[in-house]
């Protein structure tokens, strides 16, 4: 068994250039609570990194003091249970929004977390934005963190302060995100079988209970214009709902084993998953079609070898901001780098027991966390998007597949612009 494709020799893939490493603090053995790195996040704007470093706690850093403590320093940034905790008050107003390292203990595992902001990322396809009153100010910026017992504790994130605590999860809360309209709609994700969709600037009131999964619930991930979600769990299915109307869309069907990930494309035109079966595909969410298949064993497993203890699980999948480019994390040891239009990877690096992935909110850098509850940077792989696919994405971002179709364009084109080629 092979981790490439026999065109390929993996010697002469470029090998990630290491940026650098948060190394979870030395702590007590605790029964109830293990050093596991379920999550790692960056703030919409850039301004924060956090990542759950196992025993209870969700650990905030500044992210442009963290990389230039890279640079001055070294790689290696070894957290401390000395750095600063939460305070519970709010200082002067010309010191309440500027970025300072945060410990959260809450209360319970860390399983999930996800940053929310009132203000719409720049990416969203939405132009008409209702710009909502908020009562902790404009430009809030939340923390929200699922938790063993099946709580969520959104958290002030400028003041340290506990917001809400939602309570209506019976089971672990597998996963988090946010609209990115600014619209602080929260979408939980849940072994109990449920995805929850909460309203935090109506005081997290639970709008909708989405059922139709027969299993746990692993991930969920908004389109960029927040109209669509995706949710995988322990089944072979990936789900697609209306978020307008609160509907199930469809289910895609193609993988052999649970999926475990999922992440849209920035300009919303395709949907990568992560299974179990040692597979990555990228869909059109607009007509269920698989349009490209990342393969991490080789030759590619059997349905029924893929649908079992495999040692190639991939754990997580994660678009880049520049639309080019798909990072996965696997169960042999290894990060890949992907293109979008090729079907082995570009860049590789080497991770031990990697849990979750992310890109920054630039592209440029990609997090990776792992069961000790440490943090490891990558350099992603850099190019100058050709004029064609900026101009791609940004007619994608406001048409879906069905309505590129329809355009009186040249087959080629047409091609192009629905990413078949």
């Amino acid at each position: 068994m092979a981790s490439f494709p026999p065109r390929v020799n993996e010697k002469e893939i470029v090998r990630s250039r290491t940026i650098g490493e948060l190394l979870a603090p030395v702590a007590p053995f605790d029964k109830k609570c293990g050093r596991e790195n379920w999550t790692v996040a960056f703030a919409p704007d850039g301004s924060y990194f956090a990542w759950s470093q196992g025993h209870r706690t969700v650990k905030l850093v500044p992210w442009s003091q963290c990389l230039k403590n890279f640079l001055l320093h070294g790689t290696k940034n070894i957290t401390n249970s000395s750095s600063l905790r939460l305070s519970r008050q709010n200082s002067d107003g010309g010191q309440k929004n500027k970025p300072r390292e945060h410990i959260i203990d809450c209360g319970d595992i860390v399983w999930s977390l996800a940053f929310g902001s009132s203000v719409p990322e720049k990416q969203s396809r939405c132009v008409n934005i209702e710009w909502h009153q908020f009562r902790f100010g404009q430009d809030q910026l939340l923390l929200a963190t699922g938790l063993n017992n099946g709580r969520i504790k959104i958290w002030d994130v400028y003041t340290g302060k506990l917001l809400l605590n939602l309570v209506d999860h019976t089971e672990v809360v597998r996963d988090l995100t946010f609209a990115p309209d600014g619209s602080l709609i929260l979408v939980s994700a849940s072994r109990d079988k449920t995805l929850r969709v909460w309203d935090l600037k109506d005081d997290g009131n639970m709008m909708k209970v989405l059922r139709g999964h027969q299993n746990w619930v692993y991930s969920c991930a908004f389109s960029p214009d927040s109209s669509m979600l995706c949710s995988v769990g322990a089944s072979k299915a990936v789900f697609l709902w209306n978020m307008d109307k609160y509907t199930m869309i469809r289910k895609l069907e193609g993988h052999h084993h649970d999926v475990v990930a999922c992440d849209f494309s920035p300009d919303g035109a395709l949907l990568a998953t992560a299974s179990y079966d040692t597979r990555v595909y990228i869909w059109d969410p607009h007509t269920g079609d698989i349009l490209m298949e990342f393969g991490h064993l080789f030759p590619p497993p059997t349905p029924i070898f893929a649908g079992g203890a495999n040692d190639r699980w991939v754990r997580s999948v994660s678009f880049s901001h520049d639309g080019l480019h798909v990072a996965s994390l696997a169960d042999d040891k290894m990060v890949r780098f992907w293109r979008i239009d090729e079907d082995y990877p570009v860049q590789v690096a080497p991770l031990s027991n990697g849990l979750c992935c992310a890109f920054s909110t630039d592209g440029s850098v990609l997090a990776a966390g792992t069961h000790d509850g440490s943090v490891y940077f990558w350099a992603t792989p850099r190019q100058v998007p050709s004029l064609q696919h900026l101009c791609r994405m940004s007619i994608r971002r406001v048409m879906p597949t069905q309505e590129v179709q329809e355009l009186p364009i040249p087959s080629k084109v047409l091609e192009f612009l629905s990413y078949r080629i």
